[in-house]
């Protein structure tokens, strides 16, 4: 039994025609990163706000940690991290007043007015995680004058601070610049590694989803897979040649009956079916200037198996 289990789920808002999560069914094990992958509308952010307790589901079976969200609701929320797209945060407060409410309000200690009044535990747990994620020295400063990256750090430790089994990040990378990205998925990586925390991300980054162990690609509500990224990518089985020449017309006359397609240098790519690529430049005589072997790409899979369930989501 996984750690996250989705049988049938349904989410069917009264004012939409078609539901927002249609059937969905998926295992998440324990210590996995699992991404929910898909397009804006696609019904990643509703499934995650089922599965945090935040929002009630139409039909269907979801379980986390061995327990019924909505009937154990109370259990759940004690075994799960959250950081949402939006930060969450008290900008007057400073950050550790911030994760001082938070430990708080989870009954990991009573409140006290000071950092140094609270007790040694949760000091220890603070200033361990904050070492983690690089926090150290913004502490005990406002929030209002942190960084986006730097409050995305205050919210990993805030989240974390209950230790909890899964932590949920809903498009964590929203608005953040490439170093700040990078540096968010480094001290993910470190807290999985410290903690074995299992990890489950929703995003429509293609690169954020190669990290994974598991990729569940959803649309118009629905599964369209649910594989590791090595496996997407070979479940096309498909290889595409790609070549260009100095007479570009010359080659694709020579390339004729074939199913061309072309990059947006204009160079041109043919698919390697019931032939090999030795085989097909044999029969060549335009001279090449480009030569080279396209393997599939998780962003191939992905738009693939977005087609195969109905296009992008609008």
């Amino acid at each position: 039994m996984g750690v996250i289990e989705v049988k049938n789920l349904v989410k069917q808002y009264k004012s939409a025609k078609t539901p927002s999560v249609d059937g969905a069914s998926f295992t998440v094990n324990k210590g996995e990163f699992f991404a929910f992958l898909g397009p804006n509308g696609a019904g990643k952010t509703t499934t995650i706000s089922i599965l945090t307790t935040t929002l009630s589901k139409t039909s269907g079976e979801v379980n986390i940690a061995g327990f019924d969200v909505e009937k154990e609701a109370r259990q759940v929320r004690e075994k799960i991290g959250i950081i949402f797209q939006k930060p969450s945060l008290d900008v007057q407060l400073t950050a550790e007043q911030n994760i001082r409410f938070h430990a708080a309000l989870y009954g990991m200690c009573t409140y006290q007015p000071s950092f140094k009044l609270m007790p040694a535990p949760y000091r220890k747990r603070v200033l361990d995680l904050a070492e983690i994620v690089g926090l150290e020295d913004a502490l005990f400063k406002p929030v209002k004058n942190l960084s986006g990256g730097m409050q995305r750090k205050l919210e990993i430790i805030r989240s974390l601070m209950h230790t909890p089994e899964v932590l949920f990040l809903d498009e964590p990378t929203q608005g953040l610049d490439a170093v700040s990205r990078r540096g968010l998925w480094d001290y993910i990586d470190r807290v999985r590694q410290e903690y074995g925390t299992t990890v489950f991300l929703t995003t429509h980054y293609i690169d954020e989803a190669e990290k994974v162990d598991k990729v569940c690609i959803i649309n118009h509500g629905k599964i369209a897979a649910c594989q590791s990224p090595t496996e997407l990518k070979q479940s096309l089985l498909r290889q595409e040649l790609i070549v260009d020449a100095a007479d570009r017309n010359a080659l694709t006359a020579e390339l004729s009956g074939l199913n061309l397609s072309y990059k947006f240098n204009g160079q041109i790519s043919v698919p390697l079916q019931g032939q090999t690529a030795q085989e097909l430049i044999a029969r060549l005589q335009t001279p090449l200037t480009v030569l080279r072997i396209h393997e599939p790409s998780l962003e191939d899979a992905y738009i693939e198996f977005l087609n195969k369930s109905g296009g992008e989501a609008q």
